[in-house]
């Protein structure tokens, strides 16, 4: 099976380098691969690969970019103008000294002082991980539907981008479930944050403060305006709907709890952060999947439970930063309950906001066994398989209750 483009074809599963290699004898201009019409017959330095010493004279192994690894090249560290890769180079170099258990500092060859295989292969494969974790951040920032920037960074180990994970905004609908309902009335205010606003016609109290900050318990519902309102975007009771205002980072943690998310700014108490979104499933079905998740002991379930148990969001495979927030029994987010368009009480938005002031660099975590209805007891509840996973950590010592890994 081959695609093809004018006079010649490819095989569809081709790699990038073979990619890379027919690009260039065709003198084709391919931004997904690195070439451009500036460096279409220009060398530059992609990383380094190997590191070796000979005659007192220092080479380094260069993959050029936008050119397959049978053209890397042994080049002396004059010919090189690229400070930022070889600090790169070395800086992983170190980390791989540091990482040996034997405290084995010489990682050169005896023969040809030539980095050793597994030194070599470390660094190509970080270098690989870097690129490959790049392209993911911006893949994730031109689907992104909010004004703050998401960043990616692991500084732990090898791992790269998740496999078999789509970035959506909103709920993703599956067969049974309808959340795209729209509001049949909205309110007339000329001042929602003193009028009698959509909260008000609600029978609930308006959520927020004048600085967009919830006001109110867990577990009582946000009713926010939407688009029937006749208010302005600025309007003080639309907060949730705007999206995400700060920037986050995907981050690896370095206390074998994955991947997890941190703010890059500081966020005030009360302040929404981000909701939390993927497929939208039935009751039924959340069984079926609870129990292919029992292997793995993870799960993304999160039952849409504020007045009946009919549905559950599964953010496994679709979802936002939220899928890669860690669970703590101390945590600095909180549930709460949001209703916009669709207001079917089965089917509210999860959102979470800040507990307390967090400032940057702090990760982002949420209890799991947090209730949006406010009901925290289950003591007395028969649990569905479903619903065991989803207080897993309830069984678990103290002491160890402060993540749980998602891998």
């Amino acid at each position: 099976m081959a695609a093809t483009r004018g006079a010649w074809c490819v095989p569809c599963l081709a790699s990038n380098e073979t990619l890379q290699e027919l690009c260039r004898k065709e003198l084709l201009i391919c931004q997904c691969l690195g070439i451009t019409k500036r460096n279409l017959k220009d060398y530059e330095v992609e990383y380094i690969c190997n590191q070796k010493i000979e005659k007192g004279t220092e080479y380094f192994l260069v993959k050029w970019k936008g050119w397959p690894e049978s053209h890397n090249t042994w080049e002396p560290k004059h010919n090189l103008r690229c400070s930022s890769r070889l600090k790169q180079f070395y800086s992983d170099l170190f980390n791989y000294v540091s990482q040996l258990k034997s405290g084995k500092a010489n990682v050169f060859t005896n023969s040809i002082k030539c980095l050793d295989h597994s030194a070599a292969d470390y660094v190509v494969k970080k270098a690989k991980q870097r690129i490959a974790l790049k392209r993911w951040e911006e893949e994730l920032n031109r689907k992104k539907a909010h004004d703050g920037m998401l960043y990616v960074e692991n500084d732990v180990d090898l791992e790269g981008p998740p496999r078999d994970f789509y970035y959506i905004n909103d709920y993703k609908a599956t067969p049974g479930v309808n959340t795209l309902e729209e509001a049949i009335v909205g309110c007339d205010c000329t001042d929602c944050f003193t009028g009698k606003c959509c909260p008000t016609e609600a029978g609930v109290v308006f959520a927020y403060n004048e600085h967009k900050q919830i006001k109110i318990k867990p577990g009582r519902p946000i009713y926010e305006c939407n688009s029937r309102c006749k208010c302005s975007l600025d309007c003080p009771n639309r907060v949730v709907q705007k999206g995400p205002p700060y920037s986050l980072c995907i981050f690896r943690t370095h206390n074998g709890c994955g991947w997890g998310v941190k703010t890059l700014q500081k966020i005030k108490k009360h302040s929404f952060v981000m909701e939390y979104v993927g497929e939208v499933i039935t009751s039924e079905e959340a069984e079926r999947r609870g129990q292919q998740y029992d292997s793995t002991g993870i799960t993304y379930l999160f039952d849409l439970d504020y007045e009946s148990d009919e549905f559950t969001v599964d953010a496994a495979r679709y979802g936002n930063v939220s899928h890669f927030v860690n669970h703590s029994c101390d945590p600095n987010l909180q549930v709460y309950n949001v209703f916009i368009d669709n207001l079917d009480v089965r089917l509210p938005r999860i959102a979470l906001f800040s507990t307390r002031s967090i400032k940057a660099g702090e990760e982002l975590t949420f209890d799991y066994q947090m209730k949006g209805s406010g009901d925290l007891s289950t003591d007395s509840i028969e649990l569905s398989p479903a619903k065991k996973r989803m207080n897993l950590l309830q069984n678990l010592p103290k002491k160890k209750c402060t993540k749980k890994s998602k891998g």
